[in-house]
């Protein structure tokens, strides 16, 4: 009987996950930044706009997605994000340019946030309990697999077949078959009680200090991942001299040691403390930039790639979980405010471009990420305390 359920639960996991694999399509915008960045020779602050216009729409859809779910479903808000995805990734195959890109980039950031919001609560309908961090963990894995393939298969496109942008119709094939697998999938969702919850309801919840805290923490964590998916290839090509086609390995060498940290955080997570593992992380950035800063050599400057994509690879499933089990009553409400907090995806980029064209350097990008680094030293202590 239990390898029945096993089996069922399975079935119910592999397409969720493989709407995980396409929610790390949004991290193509690194990679993409700098190769229309160079396409259309953009400064930094106006080619920072891209991943900005990516994650604004954080900002706008988070919170009334929360509602959405709330009238139609986890499941089926899940599969409007991956239809959106889809329609984003279709556009620069149909025209390339400026202005289509930027249209993209937005279409984009709408289906991730339909899908960040959606997609957890979705996987606590399947996974219940103690194993919802490592749950959790096991889907950023699979999204970091995304974003590790994504500026290789861009790099392989450019080189073998002259053209960076096959990326988006290879990726658009797969967030169809996701859509397709998760539409015949049945999963029981739990009962809302009907009532959706407004606007002033779900931002109350940042009276709470918790809910505050862990907000600002998500912002910081996405600030930096954001910000080194772009800024990792121009740090090489400004202190190496090297080209975009082989600077471009150092984002993904960031996702892959993210991946190798989503992978084994999983199975941490399911037996050891979180605040313990959270503070582990914090050090490893830490680390990191200070190694950023220093080093000019290629060898050094890719550890401390290595270092903050294994440092920052467990923060946002740590984080969410923790508010989202401290207010199991107000999930998907508690959900939609944690992802609003991607917002950071836009003011990091834009403040990284301003002051790294401000001081004609990528230091300028740098002091920016430590300023993220040192708020996650602050929750870390507060995390240790509560």
């Amino acid at each position: 009987m239990n390898t029945i359920k096993q089996e069922k639960l399975f079935l119910k996991v592999i397409p969720v996950m493989l709407a995980f694999f396409a929610m790390g399509f949004v991290d193509l915008v690194g990679i993409a930044t700098n190769y229309v960045k160079a396409d259309f020779d953009l400064s930094d602050t106006v080619a920072n706009l891209f991943p900005s216009m990516v994650f604004f729409w954080f900002l706008i859809f988070s919170v009334p997605t929360g509602m959405l779910m709330n009238k139609i479903g986890r499941r089926k808000t899940v599969l409007l994000s991956l239809i959106v995805t889809a329609v984003a990734l279709l556009i620069p195959v149909l025209n390339y340019s400026f202005v289509s890109m930027l249209i993209s980039f937005s279409f984009l950031g709408i289906g991730n946030t339909l899908m960040q919001v959606s997609i957890n609560p979705l996987l606590s309908n399947i996974v219940k309990g103690d194993k919802l961090a490592s749950s959790f963990t096991l889907g950023q894995f699979v999204k970091a697999i995304a974003s590790f393939t994504a500026p290789l298969i861009a790099a392989w496109a450019a080189a073998s077949l002259g053209d960076w942008k096959l990326l988006f119709p290879i990726f658009m094939v797969v967030a169809i078959l996701a859509t397709l697998l998760l539409g015949i999938t049945q999963i029981k969702e739990e009962e809302t009680g009907g009532k959706t919850s407004t606007f002033l309801q779900c931002f109350a919840l940042l009276g709470d200090k918790i809910i505050l805290l862990s907000f600002l923490g998500i912002i910081c964590h996405v600030g930096i991942d954001v910000g080194v998916n772009v800024t990792a290839p121009k740090i090489l090509m400004e202190r190496l001299e090297m080209p975009l086609s082989d600077a471009g390995f150092a984002t993904s060498l960031y996702f892959l040691f993210r991946t190798i940290g989503s992978f084994t955080g999983a199975f941490v997570l399911a037996r050891y403390s979180a605040k313990k593992f959270f503070a582990i992380s914090v050090v490893l950035m830490i680390l990191s930039m200070a190694g950023l800063f220093i080093f000019s050599s290629l060898t050094l400057i890719y550890i401390s790639i290595a270092l903050i994509g294994l440092g920052n690879s467990n923060i946002f499933p740590i984080i969410l979980s923790k508010a989202m089990l401290y207010m199991p009553e107000k999930k998907n409400e508690v959900s939609g405010l944690m992802i609003m907090g991607l917002f950071g995806g836009t003011v990091f980029p834009l403040l990284m471009g301003l002051l790294s064209d401000a001081m004609a350097s990528q230091t300028g990008a740098l002091i920016i990420l430590t300023a993220g680094v040192i708020y996650l030293i602050f929750l870390t202590f507060k995390l240790q305390k509560d």
